[in-house]
């Protein structure tokens, strides 16, 4: 039974199963095939891409979405590419609210810049070529998250057909969030006159627990990224004549790490890192976990061995469904994302090697500040190293997490009808593990406004890894579920 409207708030004109036939014929006509031409372009985060500027390929999907949502000449409609000095661009528009709706305005949040390549695609498939196979789409960025300019229009469209009176919308499609959007801020406040008083925002970077439901994410945790490096030699030695007198910087990597995690358990070992689950989160873990149950874990691609006609697969930190889902969205966790200082296996000869670095990404719980935790990190990493090697902590970016405000009635009510109307089951809730910048700024400057933060990151759509796909049935009912909830928003004059 789709859940009632609160008093006072007037049934709108929209009609699902119209809105679903319209949407799901422009993803098939046309939306596919735009994401496939964003796909083919390597159109990598500054981070990973210190010359973005001068290789112009931000600048290219960036004008190459533009470009489309000019062509759909959605009435009201306009548009800017907008760029600040040395910033990369963002693409900005803006949809006039029809007369019979007013109130807050909606914003609508996606970003056009990619993790780099990885390795480990399966034949056929690749980072940069777009593969379009039962019913996924196969690529780097397209489900992370390309696809939400694309969906954002849909999703107006989809109001517009339908005569349905609707409020201001906003859209705001960054260029740096792979790389913590450090851009956005300068941008949110250069912009922030033309924003208005945002009541709902519609965050298209997330993710979703199955592909049978609407999913809002409630909470994010946040990140810390540098590299950390440890120096004992200024050249190679062979091994033979140093080794036994020469400490290894792999050994003195492995001592200070220890400092920050117990490697028997994965536990971060400074209390400030973490912080106590709030009991609302808490139950909402519980209430997925029985929805998800062990497929929380099984999704993922665990590495295997044969061993006297059985097969053993590698295990998680816990099966445990709720504490698996805790673990992934409220504890902080240390990850080493990549290493320098080693040659490669077939050129390794017996040198002691003269420095080790790793590149950490240390993601933590969504009420922890992450720029006070760069600095306990970076002082518990450098000061006191074990044979006063040369130990540094350097290009540190930090994003806070963050954790949703409640929810207001006619919000939830809007979320579990649009859930019911095109997938025949109630909107869940889950945490994700990932970082999205812009929440906690948004949060801070529009405390008031409802976030609608989801996504079609689902089951082993594995975004940032090899194999990335973008699941174009799910992310078809989630556009028409976007239009329904904005048709939901009150009017001007109606309470909340």
């Amino acid at each position: 039974m789709n859940a009632p409207l609160p008093r006072g708030i007037a049934e709108p004109l929209f009609d699902p199963a119209q809105a679903l036939q319209e949407v799901s014929a422009r993803w098939d006509n046309d939306i596919v095939r735009r994401l496939a031409d964003y796909i083919a372009i390597p159109a990598k985060s500054p981070m990973f891409d210190t010359d973005w500027e001068t290789h112009g390929l931000l600048d290219a999907v960036v004008r190459q979405a533009a470009d489309w949502v000019k062509a759909q000449n959605v009435d009201g409609l306009s548009l800017e590419i907008v760029r600040l000095p040395g910033r990369t661009p963002v693409l900005f528009f803006e949809v006039a609210g029809t007369a019979a709706a007013g109130g807050d305005t909606v914003l609508m949040y996606g970003h056009l810049d990619k993790q780099p390549e990885f390795n480990g695609w399966r034949a056929g498939l690749g980072p940069w070529t777009p593969v379009y196979e039962e019913g996924k789409l196969y690529g780097r960025g397209g489900a992370d998250d390309g696809y939400a300019v694309y969906a954002a229009i849909a999703a107006v469209q989809a109001l517009k057909s339908q005569n349905t009176p609707h409020p201001r919308i906003v859209g705001l499609i960054e260029t740096s969030e792979e790389s913590g959007s450090a851009d956005l801020l300068p941008y949110i406040d250069a912009l922030r006159p033309r924003l208005g008083p945002v009541g709902l925002v519609v965050c298209l970077d997330s993710g979703a627990g199955n592909y049978d439901q609407l999913w809002l994410t409630t909470s994010l945790r946040g990140m810390v990224s540098g590299t950390l490096k440890v120096e004992i030699l200024t050249e190679g030695i062979h091994s033979g004549d140093a080794s036994g007198l020469v400490p290894s910087s792999f050994r003195i990597m492995r001592m200070v790490l220890d400092r920050l995690e117990d490697s028997a358990t994965g536990r971060l070992l400074p209390a400030r890192f973490h912080c106590e689950v709030p009991a609302e989160r808490l139950a909402q873990a519980r209430a997925t976990a029985a929805i998800l149950g062990d497929e929380i874990f099984k999704r993922f691609p665990w590495a295997h061995s044969d061993c006297g006609g059985s097969t053993s697969f590698a295990l998680p930190t816990t099966t445990d469904p709720v504490q698996a889902l805790l673990n992934r969205t409220w504890a902080p966790t240390l990850s080493v994302t990549g290493a320098e200082g080693f040659p490669p296996i077939r050129d390794a000869g017996n040198v002691l090697r003269p420095y080790t670095a790793f590149k950490l990404s240390l993601r933590l719980p969504p009420l922890v500040d992450a720029s006070a935790a760069v600095q306990e990190l970076k002082a518990l990493l450098e000061d006191n190293a074990p044979y006063q090697a040369k130990v540094t902590f350097e290009g540190a970016s930090a994003a806070t997490g963050w954790n949703a405000p409640s929810t207001v009635p006619w919000y939830e009510a809007a979320l579990h009808e649009a859930s019911q109307a095109y997938f025949g089951a109630p909107c869940g809730t889950i945490g994700q593990g990932g970082t999205i910048p812009l929440m906690n700024m948004l949060s801070r400057g529009f405390p008031n406004a409802q976030m609608m933060v989801c996504g079609v990151l689902g089951p082993r759509s594995n975004a940032h890894g090899p194999n990335e796909f973008l699941h174009v049935p799910y992310a078809r009912r989630l556009t028409a579920a976007v239009a329904q909830v904005i048709s939901r928003m009150p009017q001007a004059g109606h309470g909340a």
